[in-house]
């Protein structure tokens, strides 16, 4: 049997089972690909600005959020409109929209959701504003990394990856502080955004980094490149049947609106 058709074989066998329930798993479903097959971009759009259902209004959000075509005006002023939705998870999957398809003048508007109540959403602007660069964040940001201010771990170390592109002095002064913060992860993100900006890396030592940062004139001169942090993952065992797609891996980039800045 050739391999391409014995693959074939194998997934209908794999999947077959699934073949009662397409219409739970996806409605209008008719065969076992169609799992696979995101909705037309009108079907989204229609979901993204449902005024009765949430669950559609984030769905069809997030549909056109990840998708390549999503940087049409129509799409950016849905975005922005769903930014100020009720839903936390609408509001969410708007900040992903407007931090893929937007532009620079999109942060104010991402940076005010650092102050939602949901921490979800929270965590997804400052996931945002690492795309986006717009120095009016800086302020916003540093708040955010702030245990004072900001009590939601993963906000504040999203929050301290997205200042790594920001070549400040009081970034530098609020990111050597923040290496004291008890949680690990941050630490983590602030000793990786430092040595970004800066080309050193006096590891998790608060006391060396001042030190160096009081004694050196020129602190951005071996600076290296912010690259915004990207999804990526191997490939699961039904991504190697054939017809289903890879896994929607990203490449890393410089923020929008950056210009390219190195040592």
């Amino acid at each position: 049997m050739h391999p391409g058709l014995k693959r074939a074989v194998v997934a209908a066998a794999l999947l077959g089972p699934l073949a009662g329930c397409l219409s739970d798993l996806q409605p209008g479903a008719k065969s076992i690909f169609d799992l696979w097959s995101p909705p037309a971009p009108e079907e989204a759009a229609r979901w993204a600005i449902d005024p009765y259902d949430p669950e559609n209004r984030y769905r069809g959000t997030m549909l056109l959020a990840n998708a390549s075509f999503a940087g049409q005006p129509v799409y950016i002023r849905l975005f922005e409109d769903n930014i100020k939705d009720a839903d936390p998870g609408v509001r969410g999957a708007a900040i992903r929209g407007l931090a893929n398809h937007g532009n620079p003048d999109h942060v104010p508007l991402i940076a005010e959701r650092l102050k939602d109540t949901d921490p979800s959403v929270r965590i997804e602007a400052a996931r945002g504003l690492q795309r986006l660069h717009n120095p009016v964040a800086v302020a916003a940001l540093i708040e955010a990394i702030d245990p004072a201010k900001e009590d939601e771990p993963a906000v504040r170390a999203q929050a301290a990856t997205a200042l790594g592109q920001y070549r400040q002095p009081r970034v530098v002064e609020q990111l050597i502080t923040s290496l004291d913060d008890e949680n690990l992860s941050i630490n983590h993100t602030t000793r990786s955004s430092l040595s970004t900006l800066t080309g050193q890396d006096f590891g998790f030592d608060r006391g060396s980094w001042a030190r160096w940062n009081k004694d050196e004139k020129q602190t951005f001169a071996a600076g290296g490149v912010f690259m915004y942090p990207v999804f990526n993952r191997a490939k699961r065992w039904y991504e190697h049947i054939p017809f289903v797609p890879p896994p929607p891996n990203e490449i890393s980039s410089i923020p929008a609106g950056m210009k390219p800045v190195g040592p």
